[in-house]
């Protein structure tokens, strides 16, 4: 088996990048990382691919929405780019997977809305081809609330891709969704091509029916290793994983950057990733 390649997601950065993009990529580029997972890249692809150059990172998996026709927060609505400005930009910044990271805990609670998201990005599959990419789908635990047919909605999604359709799953919410994760990842199979290696102590699901609203900044996030979840366990059971992506949706023990070098030092220590440079 071939170990999956280290990442770190640059959302966990994202305050750093906005303050100095150099010096943030120069502090990742220095832990021996030489892949990242962009996030926010279509309206910057250019100055990102050229930041990326400087110092010796690729990125080849990134998250962008192809799924919804609009993101809230709130009562702020913000625009979503047309797929094909999303794919141009993909491969300005040399990606091979766009992966829609969130799509709204409503649309996992009714089967019929949950075959129309497997249809967007199956649509979307198509339309990426075309440009020599591939897409996929990033999961949180809303995926997991409903079930039908005594099978997760994310299951029965996930059954009805494309066989070029890739799933990233993050470890971390597949968890705290109550899932036996390497079981899950067993069920899920080839398709599973990248994994988000996230730790912590778990929360109650802020998805779960009459739950509280999600506060990020309640997570307790931990470095690879020094929280709950199964996360040796998932790597052994998701061989077909390209990607072993680092990251942090809230660290609030100091600098993330210490938080993203002990993950790195752990799964280098433990040789569960590879580090070599990617091929551009």
């Amino acid at each position: 088996m071939t170990a999956p390649a280290l990442s770190v997601q640059l959302y966990s950065i994202k305050e750093h990048l906005d303050q100095g993009l150099d010096d943030a990529l120069a502090r990742l580029a220095g832990m021996g990382l030489r892949e990242v997972e962009a996030f926010d890249f279509v309206s910057r692809a250019p100055e990102l691919r050229e930041a990326f150059d400087r110092h010796g990172l690729a990125a080849r998996t990134g998250h962008a929405t192809l799924l919804s026709d609009e993101i809230r927060f709130g009562d702020q609505v913000m625009p979503v780019a047309p797929p094909e400005e999303v794919f141009a930009a993909a491969k300005t910044l040399g990606l091979e997977i766009v992966i829609d990271a969130f799509v709204s805990p409503d649309r996992w609670l009714d089967e019929a809305a949950v075959a129309d998201t497997a249809s967007r990005l199956n649509a979307a599959a198509e339309r990426a081809a075309d440009h020599g990419l591939r897409v996929g789908y990033h999961n949180h635990s809303q995926e997991f609330v409903a079930s039908f047919g005594g099978r997760s909605a994310f299951e029965v999604f996930a059954d009805q891709l494309r066989d070029d359709v890739a799933l990233e799953v993050d470890l971390f919410w597949a968890a705290t969704a109550g899932q036996d994760v390497p079981a899950l990842l067993g069920r899920l199979g080839d398709r599973v091509q990248a994994l988000h290696v996230k730790d912590g102590l778990l929360p109650a699901d802020p998805f779960a029916p009459g739950a509280a609203p999600f506060v990020p900044t309640s997570l307790d996030q931990r470095p690879f290793g020094q929280g709950e979840v199964p996360l040796r366990e998932s790597l052994a059971a998701a061989p077909s994983a390209r990607f072993a992506i680092i990251e942090f949706d809230h660290y609030g023990a100091g600098d993330i950057f210490d938080g993203i070098r002990a993950s790195v030092d752990a799964l280098v220590a433990e040789q569960l990733v590879s580090t070599e440079a990617a091929v551009r």
